[in-house]
């Protein structure tokens, strides 16, 4: 696909970031360096490679040099602390980790423990820039690269050079195009078309009940098939300027956004830490034609239109997820905005795209369901039994197609758990189908909870909270936030001898999980309620809620 891109309209701008932009010539040829590197490093296909970084054009060229290398992307959260970059990083065996620029000027791969064996390679790495990424570390601890890009140029375009067409310090990828010199292009182009659609393209973390990530593995046809139409409901097109919100180690921000882009010929604009604050500059700076959030996203932007000026005139599409988007919303975005359309669509990790609104679907539909299945994709509404429901009745929804993930990585049990024998996919989340075929999410059957829209595992937070060394117990259940939609409250009970302190928890929480994942609030209370079962009786918490 980038081959056929760059071919076709080489000039075109795919990324724009701090004034300057990534052409896709410049990116075909970026991404044919940085695989030469990693070709160097010793990547095979089928190998894992993890990045680490908020978004950037940095981040967008070594995607393609992985996959150009035959390897399969594992995305790392930029929110991410050391402990859960280390347990996927562990999980998939990923043999190269790329880092890029994180959310504070402390490297990344600085925050790692130990990982034997794990190359590491990023921009401004030096002998003495922290454990685990110089080239003179000990044994046990990794080996890094410098990326070749220096303080001051930016993760990724130098300004005045051109990505692609100037010299390596000002472009993506230097140091691993430095390293690649020794492999001919000739292999490495031999490598990249050697790829085929039932490989494996990327393992992307997800949330789930019993407090580790799993792996979800996606191959590139499924991934292209899937953007492409949602990209053509979209309507998103070589015209639009789109500022990526959602990180790219999320399945949206990377399919929906980076993919999306180069797929369509749209310019991305990758945004690398979000504020609300900066919404409408970035909007009016970038004469953004696209946007992508949750209803949160837009209340702030109507918000901050009534208290000022702003020119949005450029904004023509907007995409919600899965929610329930107020009629009152939409209304004011068509009128105030002046936008064309505003969509609702419904996916999930192991599902990529499932169902979205349409054109002249009424504003009833679009702020109430999550429209009808995508072409390709099955839809069906079951009972506890697994009997399908009538039109109307809640149930569990089930997803057969092109869609569904090739399973968890390593994990065939609960890949059995979550896939049956006919393909369907059990998605958690409770649904009705009404007479037309539209999708409305009405409650979820797992205990996820959802943060400013990323999905939050109790039992992730729970088993994070424990390795603290103070609590003999931790229950963590979502409950509303007017900010955030919602978030996290945790119940913790204390090791014999100790007294937790619930600000020091919290404390420990923010510098240990990712930001989104971080209790609101902890309560310490003397037991855990619990069940007929022994298990802990998380419907009497709700119940005590403050």
């Amino acid at each position: 696909m980038l081959r056929d891109q760059a071919e076709h309209h080489p000039d075109g701008t795919v990324v724009a970031e701090g004034g300057a932009g990534l052409t896709l010539s410049g990116l075909r040829t970026a991404a044919a360096g940085i695989a030469r590197g990693l070709i160097a490093l010793g990547v095979e296909p089928g190998d894992r490679v993890a990045m680490w970084g908020v978004n950037s054009a940095y981040w967008v060229a070594h995607a393609f040099g992985i996959w150009d290398a035959g390897a399969v992307i594992v995305p790392l959260s930029s929110r991410y602390k050391g402990i859960e970059a280390a347990q996927l990083i562990e999980k998939t065996g990923a043999k190269v980790l790329i880092t890029g620029a994180g959310p504070t000027s402390a490297p990344l791969a600085g925050l790692l423990p130990p990982l034997p064996g794990l190359r590491i390679v990023g921009p401004g790495m030096g002998a003495a820039a922290g454990p685990g990424i110089g080239r003179k570390t000990g044994p046990g601890v990794g080996s890094g690269i410098d990326s070749g890009i220096g303080p001051g140029i930016g993760p990724g375009i130098g300004p005045g050079t051109g990505p692609g067409t100037g010299p390596d310090e000002g472009t993506p990828g230097a140091g691993l195009r430095s390293l690649g010199a020794e492999v001919s292009e000739r292999e490495a182009e031999d490598r990249a078309l050697a790829v085929r659609p039932d490989d494996l393209c990327e393992i992307m973390s997800t949330s789930g009940t019993t407090g580790a990530p799993k792996g979800v593995m996606l191959d590139h046809a499924q991934i292209l098939r899937g953007y492409w139409d949602w990209s053509e409901i979209v309507t998103l097109g070589e015209h639009d300027r789109y500022p990526v919100i959602a990180p790219f180690s999320h399945g949206f921000g990377l399919n929906a956004g980076l993919i999306a882009c180069v797929l369509r010929r749209a310019t991305m604009v990758p945004v690398p830490v979000f504020t609300p604050d900066a919404l409408m500059s970035l909007i009016s700076s970038e004469r953004a034609s696209v946007l992508a959030g949750p209803p949160t996203l837009f209340h702030r932007l109507l918000d901050e239109l009534d208290r000022g000026s702003w020119d949005v005139s450029s904004l023509r599409v907007a995409i919600c997820g899965a929610a329930a988007v107020p009629s009152a919303l939409i209304t004011r975005m068509v009128e105030r905005v002046g936008l064309e359309r505003m969509i609702n669509a419904y996916g999930l990790m192991e599902g990529t795209v499932v169902s979205m609104t349409r054109s002249g679907d009424p504003i009833d539909v679009i702020a109430n369901t999550t429209g009808r299945p995508v072409p390709g994709i099955e839809v069906k509404i079951v009972d506890d039994d697994g009997k399908e429901v009538a039109p109307g009745e809640r149930g569990e929804i089930l997803q057969r197609g092109y869609g569904v993930m090739r399973g968890y990585w390593n994990e065939p049990a609960k890949t059995a758990e979550a896939v049956d024998a006919d393909g369907w996919l059990r998605t958690g989340d409770v649904g009705v189908l009404d007479e037309a075929g539209n999708l409305a999410i009405v409650d979820r059957k797992k205990e996820l909870y959802i943060v400013n829209g990323f999905n939050v595992s109790p039992a992730e937070v729970e088993s994070l909270l424990l390795r603290e060394g103070s609590l003999a117990q931790a229950a963590v259940i979502g409950v509303p936030d007017p900010a955030a939609g919602e978030a996290g409250l945790a119940y913790v009970v204390a090791r014999p001898g100790v007294t937790p302190d619930p600000e020091a928890l919290l404390a420990w929480a923010r510098a240990n999980m990712s930001g989104h994942k971080v209790p609101r609030r902890v309560i310490v209370v003397d037991a855990l309620p619990a069940n007929a079962n022994g298990k802990i009786d998380k419907r009497a918490l709700r119940d005590r809620l403050p």
